[in-house]
């Protein structure tokens, strides 16, 4: 059978020709969209804004629409709406409410150390510019910040091995015997110990920067003046540094509460329940008890709970600029 090419050709021309001109018309208009100065920033932030619509909002969603439901995967039943009973419950449990005291008592006491180190060391390597291997220690103190926590953590448990450790060895030279781990009035000192060794650099690497904000000119003045260290860091430095100092300690606040990967490789939680944290409770419902429903509302709660923190810490900055703008 023979194909008549002139037919084709006449059959074809008028759809290439067609699908030309829209295309054509399509590099117009991304042409002149590129060309716009008020489309192009969104241009350039739409893959964060999608990559943030993926992997953030979409699963947010579905977590709180699941914190509607009891669902279990391990139970032959199927999922069924509850509306609000998951939060009752949980407001209701006092392993929760154990756990969430706990936690906060990890966060306030971490963070305070943390920042009061963080922020003497900053300040003494800020005043100390011309210290011969300045930049060395630095490096050495940073590193910590640096080690992932599953690292970290697997180092400790060496040192606090009650059998070979190096630290039960520095207390048997001591005539005593301990098991930071194993030990119920230990372990959660221990475990915390680990996290401001790896997080007190952080807040010295905040207390620089804040204090790299600090205007020269007028810690020239005040030196010339002869005033007081107390009234330098009162007055002058404290007033610039603040806000960078806030949100370093905000950082760290809503790191902290959500510590999980440090205290499951140290102690799973244990011994017992002295250093199960929230975040630790939430694991073993959601992937250990398999109960999707009740750490689909836990994980809500906390999340609320991160927002509140968040809150606490804007209102306050809030408040220290309307004061500073009436006092000026």
């Amino acid at each position: 059978m023979r194909v008549n090419t002139s037919e084709v050709k006449s059959i074809s021309s008028p759809t290439l020709s067609t699908t030309a001109a829209w295309w054509r018309r399509l590099q117009a208009r991304l042409t002149r969209l590129l060309d716009d100065a008020r489309f192009f920033p969104l241009l350039l932030i739409l893959p964060v804004l999608l990559f943030f619509l993926i992997w953030n909002v979409i699963p947010t969603l579905w977590l709180i629409g699941l914190s509607f439901y009891k669902y279990s995967l391990i139970s032959s039943a199927a999922e069924r709406y509850v509306g609000l009973r998951n939060f009752t419950d949980i407001m209701k449990d006092v392993r929760v409410w154990e756990s969430l005291s706990r936690t906060f008592i990890w966060v306030s006491v971490s963070i305070t150390i943390q920042t009061i180190l963080g922020g003497m060391l900053g300040f003494l390597f800020w005043g100390s510019a011309k210290m011969p291997g300045r930049r060395i220690a630095l490096t050495l103190l940073f590193t910590p910040m640096i080690i992932t926590p599953l690292a970290a953590g697997v180092f400790f448990r060496f040192i606090y091995e009650p059998t070979f450790g190096i630290a039960n060895y520095v207390v048997r030279l001591f005539g005593g015997e301990a098991n930071f781990l194993g030990d119920a009035k230990l372990a959660f000192g221990a475990v915390m110990f680990v996290d401001i060794w790896m997080w007190t650099p952080f807040m010295i690497l905040i207390t620089l920067a804040a204090l790299g904000s600090v205007p020269k000119a007028e810690l020239e003045a005040a030196e010339i003046d002869r005033l007081p260290w107390s009234y330098r860091l009162r007055y002058i430095i404290l007033p610039h540094a603040r806000y960078v100092l806030m949100l370093g300690i905000l950082l760290r606040t809503i790191d902290s509460f959500k510590t999980l990967d440090l205290i499951y490789i140290l102690t799973r939680g244990g011994p017992g329940a002295t250093t199960e944290l929230i975040a630790v409770m939430l694991r073993r419902k959601a992937f250990e008890a398999f109960e999707l429903g009740w750490s689909s509302a836990l994980a809500i709660i906390l999340l609320l709970t991160a927002i509140a923190f968040t809150s606490i810490y804007i209102y306050i900055l809030n408040q220290n600029s309307k004061r500073q703008g009436v006092t000026s």
